[in-house]
Parts: structure tokens; C-alpha cells; sequence
């Protein structure tokens, strides 16, 4: 393609091969009543399965469908990155692959867009994933939303549109920890949210496990909040504070010949606690540590090993 595309619809592929070529074949149906330019951007993130095989004979078959393919697998929200790093449409479609965000809500969100918003975010009132998944998505977003003082819906994920200049701003954003609906949060400007229809996934099982879920939302929090280390000094302060008024109160039962023996459990459960509370507070600083390891490597979060 050698014009520049009106809408780059962008999107990570892992474990796809049965649901690529009807997810490329619904947006050219979608694209088509909307009647303008495109390109589409599926990004390969190493992918085991057969998903790079249908990505080149799609890439081959129709001049709009772009095919990349990373060294490794990165995660989700790298190969997101990726995707949108090749994307030179003046509006940029971000979605998943599987079908649960539907191609024709395209339109929905264009449309909206063109009232003069920046942002249009899909929101799923209806999600078609399974109990636990959303009751782990809703616990995440309500504590990350107290740690870093925000308002974050869990019912929006990566389905929406963007404004070009908007992408420019989220790949200007260096963290090593990317999860792509926090970054355009945090960037700003005129957004707002449309109603979408969720579908079940056309195939497959989603490839986030539980323990993959669990630290994707403490690397997310431990990179866009310090409020746990503000937690550790408050709840030390508190701690301070009630054992100097234990520490009062001794002395004063000691001045007045109050105290016989002193209590071995008491003091054991003292040790202990405060052993705890001690060790816990070292190891969340720790992690920051280790999150500011990893930031100054300033290592790549993906590298392309393939454009087709």
C-alpha cells in the first residue's frame, strides 16, 4: 500500500490459526461500509500453533493485511506496542484476535469519534468470559484503582480508537511495564466510552492462567503506584505509635509495683509480629527495587524479527 490508510486496525495474535482469517475477513466487511482507506496490523507474539502460516498467506492474499512476528514471545501488551509502532493510519483500532471484541463495532466507535473525541473506548457491559476471570479483573481494577487514586472501568480492555496522536504519546511512554488501556488513561485528552456487544471467543481458551493474571496486576500496580511503600510508612507509624503507649503504660505498671513476671507469650507474639511487619515492609521495597532494575536496563519490550 502506497497510500497512507485512513484507520490502522492493529491486533496481537497468540494461539489464533482457526480465528485470524474470519477476524481479517469481518473487518474488510466492516471497512467496506465505512468506505475508506485501511490496513490491518496482526502482530505474531511467537505464537506455538500454526497462526504465522495463515498471518503470511493472508499478508500475500490482500495488499491491506500486514503480518509481523516477534523474536519471542513478549505478552499481550508488547506485541500491542509493536503493532502500534507500524501503524501510520490517522485513527488506530486496537483489538484482541479472538472475536470477542467484533469487527462491526468498528463503526460504532468511528462514528462516535467523529464527534470530536480523541479517544473512544469499547465498553463491554455484557463480558462473555468465565466468573472467575471477571470477578479477577474487577478485584484488580478496584485495588488498583485505590492505589493510584484513579477511576478505571473494568469492563473496557484494549477494543477501542485512537486518534494518531494519541499512540504517538503512549509510545513516548518508557515504562518497561506496558498494559495498554492504563497508558491511554494516563495520557489523557477528550475520551469518552461506547456500548459494545461482547462475543464469546471463537475458538480456544484465553491463554491468561491465573497465575499469569495475578502477576501481570502487581507488576501493572507496582509500576504505576508507590502507594503500597506509603502503606508500609503508615502502617510502621501506627505500629510506632501503639507500642510506645504499650511501652507507656508498662513503665507505669512497673513504677507501681503492678508487675509480678513478665508474660512469655505476650512477648513471643510481639517478636514475631513485629518480625513479620518487618520483613514484609523490606520485601515490597525490594520488589520497587527490582522494578527499578529492570527500568534502568532500558531493554526493549519486544523486537521484531519479521514484517510481511
Amino acid at each position: 500500500m502506497t497510500e497512507k490508510p485512513h484507520i490502522s486496525i492493529v491486533s496481537p495474535v497468540y494461539k489464533a490459526e482457526n480465528s485470524i482469517e474470519k477476524l481479517v475477513d469481518e473487518i474488510f466487511k466492516t471497512m467496506l461500509q465505512l468506505n475508506c482507506t485501511f490496513e490491518i496490523i496482526l502482530v505474531d507474539d511467537r505464537s506455538p500453533d500454526n497462526s504465522w502460516e495463515v498471518m503470511k498467506q493472508l499478508s500475500s492474499k490482500f495488499p491491506e493485511v500486514r503480518s509481523i512476528r516477534l523474536s519471542k514471545n513478549f505478552g499481550q501488551h508488547p506485541a500491542i506496542i509493536a503493532g502500534l509502532s507500524q501503524a501510520k493510519g490517522n485513527w488506530i483500532v486496537v483489538m484482541d484476535c479472538d472475536l470477542q471484541d467484533q469487527p462491526k463495532e468498528i463503526i460504532k466507535l468511528y462514528n462516535k469519534a467523529q464527534e470530536g473525541y480523541d479517544i473512544v473506548m469499547a465498553k463491554r457491559e455484557n463480558r462473555q468470559d468465565g466468573f472467575l476471570k471477571k470477578l479477577m479483573s474487577k478485584l484488580f481494577y478496584s485495588l488498583y484503582n485505590y492505589l493510584t487514586d484513579t477511576k478505571t472501568d473494568s469492563t473496557i480492555a484494549n477494543f477501542g480508537i485512537y486518534k494518531s496522536k494519541i499512540i504517538t504519546e503512549v509510545l513516548r511512554i518508557n515504562d518497561y511495564i506496558k498494559l495498554f488501556p492504563l497508558l491511554v488513561n494516563w495520557v489523557g485528552y477528550n475520551a469518552t466510552t461506547v456500548k459494545v456487544e461482547h462475543a464469546e471467543r471463537d475458538s480456544g481458551k484465553s491463554s491468561y492462567s491465573i497465575t499469569k493474571l495475578i502477576s501481570l496486576a502487581l507488576n501493572t500496580i507496582i509500576s504505576f503506584s508507590n502507594k503500597p511503600l506509603k502503606l508500609c510508612v503508615k502502617f510502621g507509624l501506627v505500629i510506632s505509635a501503639i507500642s510506645f503507649l504499650v511501652g507507656m503504660h508498662t513503665i507505669y505498671l512497673s513504677v507501681t509495683n503492678q508487675i509480678g513476671v513478665l508474660g512469655y507469650t505476650s512477648l513471643m507474639v510481639s517478636i514475631w509480629f513485629l518480625s513479620g511487619v518487618i520483613i514484609t515492609t523490606v520485601g515490597i521495597c525490594g520488589i520497587y527495587i527490582g522494578k527499578i532494575f529492570d527500568q534502568t536496563k532500558n531493554r526493549q519490550v519486544f523486537i521484531i524479527d519479521e514484517i510481511l
